[in-house]
């Protein structure tokens, strides 16, 4: 099949996922990822979390083969390559780049006494200013830990990567990073505009750990011969950008102006929406790092909200509460015999760990209001999916706080965007119009790439032909029960956290 392709990778911490998008059409022409059965995570102790980079490699290679077979696209059909990666990790090489040990990944607690103790040396307010973030859990207390624990693999270490910026160094044999996968590893200075050298100092870390810095949107390397060989590709391929999986999803939406959002809600739930001037929550209860398209110039920075208690509480409602055998849909079905608020039945969702939005607290998951003579099956069901929305509103506000004016939620139309209920409950609550999309990270990398190479002239260009499956509007004559009942069940919250 000849003409012109991008080519997507989205390295996730469960699988690496390959996308073949016409650059001409815009189509998606072919997708593939591996393993089909979710990739391992060894966790030597309690709250460590390791991958070794060469499985993304093995898996992206296969991944890759797949799709230039299934679209039966050859390499020189090609034109560029984009990159979206798992955020946050840890990857550190020696000059012959060599890893020195598995990536510690994302979900890796081992480095939060160190991220703790750098806030408290360094002084809150500077590192919020500076960072925009508490050093917390991110790469740079990651690295902190090797060099305190593993001093022998920190001496050998050359430069230390993303997981993108690894992936990239195996395609092209050149090791570089962009601003905003600084700025994730909390090594960006925002007030100075540069590498934060107080950080780095702090830690002792030699700035030539450093990888150069390049563009999001740029020819940032070229496939090398190796590597072109290895996967059937043309030696020359620009690899013309890489972003973190949450920025990146933003992308995947078109999102990319202040007061846009992006929103997830899997597992558990991400709201990222895009501002347009530096600022930070000084509670740090929501994540702030340059989006996309942040450059010198240009403040645009991606304001991340994570939920952990999302679609695992609907999913367990399904499990433990719904008649057995029962799909999500006919759950839905259930729910809307229920009016909004649940009757009184008010359920806070946060029981799946410690809840940022919350400062850390891990307060549980809790159902409040249950009366045995008049709430059923469908009450819970509803309650939970009210609850779900209702904490992505109130870490929302801190996001306006921040100066965000939420007027659009971007979407891909799956896990609990499928459901009426969550969709009206968060429009209703929020003000805001939801758009739902048909998109995901690969293809989006896939786009940001042709951005890159200059195929297309900007993001309204490479996003022209992306789908809006539908648009959902905030009922203004039900706005008042909706944020009646979004006041009890912060109520509710409030209690429980004592505020």
């Amino acid at each position: 099949m000849s003409g012109r392709y991008l080519l997507g990778l989205d390295v996730g911490s469960s699988s690496v996922k390959a996308s073949l998008v016409n650059a001409d059409s815009g189509a998606c022409v072919a997708s593939a990822f591996y393993p089909e059965k979710e990739a391992p995570i060894k966790a030597v102790k309690a709250g460590w979390a390791e991958q070794d980079p060469q499985m993304w490699w093995d898996n992206a290679k296969l991944s890759l083969q797949k799709v230039m077979s299934d679209a039966s696209v050859k390499g020189e059909d090609i034109k560029a390559i984009g990159i979206s990666y798992q955020m946050h990790g840890l990857v550190c090489v020696d000059k012959d780049m060599n890893v020195l040990r598995p990536s510690i990944i994302w979900c890796d607690s081992r480095a939060v006494p160190y991220g703790e103790k750098a806030l408290e040396s360094i002084g809150r307010d500077v590192c919020l200013s500076r960072l925009l973030n508490s050093p917390g859990n991110f790469t740079a207390a990651k690295l902190a830990w090797v060099k305190e624990n593993e001093p022998d693999v920190y001496e050998c270490i050359y430069k230390i990567m993303l997981p993108g910026d690894y992936i990239a160094m195996k395609l092209s044999g050149v090791i570089n990073t962009t601003i905003s996968g600084l700025s994730e590893g909390m090594f960006w200075d925002f007030k100075n505009k540069e590498v934060a050298g107080f950080l780095l100092d702090y830690f002792g870390f030699d700035k030539s750990l450093i990888a150069d810095i390049v563009p999001t949107f740029s020819v940032q390397s070229e496939v090398c011969a190796a590597a072109a060989a290895e996967l059937g590709l043309k030696e020359g391929t620009p690899i013309s950008y890489r972003a973190g999986d949450q920025p990146n999803n933003a992308l995947s939406l078109n999102v990319f102006n202040p007061g846009e959002i992006a929103s997830t809600a899997g597992t558990s739930g991400v709201v990222y929406g895009v501002l347009g001037d530096v600022n930070y929550d000084d509670r740090s209860r929501v994540n702030t790092f340059a989006h996309v398209n942040y450059t010198d110039e240009l403040d645009r920075l991606g304001v991340l909200l994570c939920i952990n208690g999302t679609g695992i509480l609907n999913a367990w409602v399904r499990r433990n509460v719904a008649p057995e055998g029962i799909s999500y849909s006919d759950m839905n079905e259930m729910t809307a015999s229920v009016p909004i608020g649940s009757d009184g039945v008010t359920i806070i969702p946060f029981g799946n760990g410690a809840e940022r939005v919350l400062e850390n607290r891990e307060i549980g998951c809790s159902i409040h209001g249950l009366n045995f003579n008049k709430h059923g099956k469908a009450h819970i069901m509803r309650a939970a999916q009210e609850g779900i929305v209702f904490s992505f509103c109130y870490g929302m506000e801190v996001m306006q706080q921040m100066g965000m004016d939420i007027k659009k939620i971007h979407a891909g139309r799956a896990n609990m965007f499928l459901s009426d209920i969550f969709r009206n409950t968060l429009a209703g609550v929020s003000g805001a119009t939801i758009e739902l999309y048909e998109t995901d990270g690969s293809v989006g990398a896939a786009k940001g790439a042709g951005m890159g190479c200059g195929i297309y002239k900007d993001n309204n260009e490479a996003f022209a032909t992306l789908k809006k499956l539908s648009v959902i509007e905030p009922d203004e004559s039900r706005r008042g029960e909706y944020l009646e009942a979004y006041a009890s069940w912060k109520e509710t919250l409030q209690k429980l956290i004592g505020r």
